[in-house]
């Protein structure tokens, strides 16, 4: 039993979504749902026509929506950022809002299965320190075994110098096998002596993101490779590590093999370990390995930084990288309908946390009449752009990006396409119609529905392109009535759509 304290639709994140406070101090949610019932339902339709927006945020008074367990509040769905019809649910501390772990709470899951262990690296932590070459065309040592137990090959011999840092590529899964789940904790041991601890309790939304200074952004984005530091990066604010003096900085002795034990475990205790010796390198040894060139501008991650090249301006903000950067710039010729060329400002697997104000400059002599059509876009590795949007400034378009990768502008004159879907002249026993929007390139920004000339409830679905309207208290009367639909994209380009129905 409890009570709606919050409402939130939007067409993005988790889409529609109730969240119920219970007297216990927890807080459950449900996203992604398709439809919202009773009482839930007519609060979020009162308040959408009362904003005449789709998007809302809903805080009921407490005690003013109470629901009882075993109540149908709303179904499933698919809306929002979401990649397939599901029931998104978390459980959270109601004071702070944080997520806690529903198997803790009494949901149970059979789960008899020990974590997975499928692999280690190194990195070096400093400029004196190095990493031994892995098997030829690995990113890691391939751990072997199973049943909890672990090792690496006995032909592998990892070797390193100075200090290094490691992380596990590890997973769980539960007694059903099928999806592939995250693991509860990760204990490091180096000569019986423990160097890094982490415990995936709960999750903070306000410092979530720095989850991509905690894993291997990298391997993650580009090999879909779970990877865990089992060290901290200097600026990694998560609270999910334990108080070993040396966080998972690791320095090794020349010439002698150090003893390296990786304890996980899941939400059920479940336990697996990988165990393997470390060689410390002499410096001779070391010299032998190749290195990566150091190449670019050396970006401290405690600074503001500013990238300067022809035609375009970075500026970053301290604390918006996780670890001192050497970035890289290149530029490639414009091509298509890019108006300046294609700005690639370092690489994609590199992950930034902050946004930063990206300025490219407009092509000399440009006409004015046209600017305000002109955005930012993103060009990824295919030469396929996308819209970032942005503000003019000056002589250039400013915009917020949070990723490095390929960037310059376009423009945008093209005006939204409406197509109807199934609105017909005879809507009796409909219980609603569609309308398919599409842009060109910047994107769908507004959108207004009227019947008759009075505002009417456009639900928008991004991923299907669709607008739809369900007949409500407000639309459902019989008579002959007029749609009206005009729509804009983010640079103002508009169209308009009429048509006459009996209802």
């Amino acid at each position: 039993d409890g009570w709606v304290s919050r409402i939130k639709v939007s067409p993005w994140g988790y889409g529609k979504a109730v969240y119920i406070d219970h007297p216990d101090g927890r807080t459950s949610v449900y996203g992604h749902l398709s439809t919202l019932r009773g009482a839930v339902a007519t609060a979020c339709l009162d308040a959408q026509y009362r904003a005449r927006d789709f998007s809302i945020d809903l805080t009921p008074e407490k005690g003013a929506i109470p629901v009882r367990q075993g109540e149908v509040i709303a179904l499933s769905g698919n809306t929002g950022g979401s990649g397939g019809p599901h029931l998104h649910f978390e459980l959270r501390r109601s004071s702070d809002q944080h997520a806690l772990d529903p198997e803790a709470l009494g949901i149970e899951v059979a789960d008899h299965v020990p974590p997975e262990i499928i692999g280690v690296r190194f990195y070096p932590l400093n400029d004196s320190s190095s990493v031994g070459p892995y098997p030829a065309k690995a990113v890691g040592f391939a751990a072997q075994g199973g049943a909890g137990r672990y090792a690496l090959k006995a032909e592998d011999r990892p070797t390193a110098y100075g200090t290094i840092g490691m992380a596990l590529h590890t997973i769980d899964r539960y007694d059903s096998g099928g999806a592939k789940c995250g693991v509860r904790s990760i204990a490091v041991f180096v000569d019986s002596v423990p160097v890094f601890s982490t415990a995936f309790n709960e999750i903070d939304f306000n410092t979530n993101r720095y989850c991509n200074a905690h894993m291997d952004f990298g391997l993650f984005k580009g090999n879909r490779m779970d990877y865990h530091r089992c060290y901290r990066q200097p600026n990694d604010k998560l609270r999910i590590y334990g108080k070993e003096a040396a966080q998972g900085h690791v320095s090794l002795v020349p010439d002698k093999d150090h003893r390296v034990r990786f304890v996980v475990l899941d939400a059920s205790g479940n336990r697996s370990e990988l165990t393997f010796d470390l060689h410390g390198a002499t410096g001779a040894e070391a010299l032998e390995w190749p290195r990566p060139a150091l190449e670019g501008s050396l970006f401290p991650y405690d600074r503001e930084n500013i990238l300067k090249e022809e035609g375009v301006r970075l500026t970053m903000p301290a604390l918006a990288l996780y670890d001192d950067t050497y970035i890289l710039y290149a530029r490639r010729e414009a091509f298509g309908r890019l108006l300046t060329p294609v700005h690639m400002i370092h690489d994609p697997l590199t992950p930034i946390h902050s946004n930063c104000e990206l300025e490219i400059d407009l092509p000399s002599g440009f006409p004015p009449t046209l600017v305000e059509k002109v955005l930012i876009v993103r060009v990824d590795a295919n030469g396929k752009p996308s819209a970032v949007g942005g503000k003019l400034k000056g002589g250039a378009v400013s915009a917020q990006v949070r990723e490095f990768g390929g960037y310059g502008l376009m423009m945008d004159t093209i005006a939204p396409t409406i197509r109807n879907v199934d609105l017909k002249a005879d809507m009796a026993g409909r219980s609603g119609f569609s309308i398919k929007v599409t842009d060109d390139l910047a994107g769908i920004d507004t959108w207004k529905g009227t019947l008759n000339g009075e505002w009417i409830l456009m639900e928008y679905e991004p991923k299907t392109n669709t607008l739809t309207h369900t007949f409500d208290k407000h639309t459902r009367a019989a008579g002959k009535k007029e749609f009206t639909l005009e729509v804009k994209d983010d640079r103002g380009n508009a169209a308009r759509y009429v048509s006459t129905f009996s209802h």
